[in-house]
């Protein structure tokens, strides 16, 4: 069976520990991470708005993840999302590059903003962060400890300082992961 193939929203691919956990688990054949130019460049002003520093990290991120994974990039599909109806209209891109990329889920922080009601008949749903790595967590550990505890290393490398593992996911927005994984 392949593994699902899973809209990473801009939200989850900003902040880095976040990102870095949902591409380790991709890596490890966890799923299929998919997105859109649109998607990255919603990370990219996301990044700019906390500072220029993050603006180019993100920048050099989006370059190295283009060639890691060649065909998540998903092309606009305006005939798609003109069709479509969600609470915020400017989502509707999202929607559309799930439908457009045969995804089965949208891994997203907003929740609200993509009700079953509208995913339901695109053969879709939405999930938090969260709830979506302890579900992979509770059918197979393999897939997530050792991208979390990459993640962690990587941060201490970054931060030259250690980063207890709870502390760390629940800053990321994984406070449950940090619980089971602590």
């Amino acid at each position: 069976m392949s593994p699902p193939r899973v809209v990473l929203d801009a939200c989850v691919l900003f902040p880095s520990v976040l990102r870095e956990i949902l591409l380790n688990v991709a890596a490890a054949g966890g799923f299929t991470p998919l997105w859109s130019a649109r998607i990255l460049a919603e990370w990219q002003l996301a990044a700019a708005r906390k500072s220029p520093e993050a603006a180019a990290t993100a920048q050099a991120a989006i370059a190295a993840l283009r060639p890691r994974w060649p065909e998540a990039e998903i092309p606009p599909a305006p005939e798609v999302e003109s069709r479509l109806d969600l609470p915020d209209p400017a989502d509707r891109h999202v929607l559309a590059t799930a439908i457009a990329g045969g995804a089965s889920l949208i891994l997203t922080r907003n929740l609200r903003d993509f009700p079953a009601r509208a995913l339901a008949p695109e053969g879709l749903r939405a999930r938090a962060p969260d709830d979506f790595l302890i579900d992979l967590w509770l059918a197979d550990p393999a897939f997530v400890e050792p991208a979390v505890q990459t993640a962690q290393e990587t941060t201490e490398t970054a931060s030259n300082r250690p980063q207890p593992l709870r502390p760390l996911l629940k800053r990321a927005g994984l406070p449950r992961l940090g619980k089971a994984l602590d």
